[in-house]
């Protein structure tokens, strides 16, 4: 699903180590790992706090010039890893904190903008 992916499937970046979802990987299992909650909204914070606040993109007032050029895998992909926590802990999370009320229908990518 990944837009940087090239038709024979490997990733089509020049420098694929940039991506950050790769290159932050054991960060976001952290992350991850370090909440107990069936509040989805929890599990993105941690995201946020423990991943975004590491990240070399991030600039010194905190902005992200990838993430406002959507070009950031992690934000971009971040429903993805919402499903993929789903799976790993047999929950089911409320999306109405990702801006989906009751579960479906468009995402507010708004909603996703990161809060650090």
């Amino acid at each position: 699903m990944c837009t940087e992916r090239t038709v024979a499937g490997p990733c089509g970046l020049e420098r694929p180590i940039e991506c950050a979802l790769f290159r932050l990987f054991p960060e976001v299992a952290r992350a991850i790992q370090s909440v107990t909650s069936d509040d989805i909204q929890q599990y993105i914070d941690a995201i946020r706090r423990n991943v975004c606040s590491v990240c070399a993109d991030r600039a010194s007032d905190d902005s992200c010039e990838t993430r406002q050029q959507v070009r950031c895998a992690l934000d971009a992909y971040l429903l993805l890893v919402v499903d993929a926590i789903e799976e790993a802990t047999g929950k089911t999370f409320s999306r109405e904190a990702l801006g989906a009320p009751g579960g479906g229908g468009t995402v507010d990518r708004s909603a996703l903008q990161m809060r650090i």
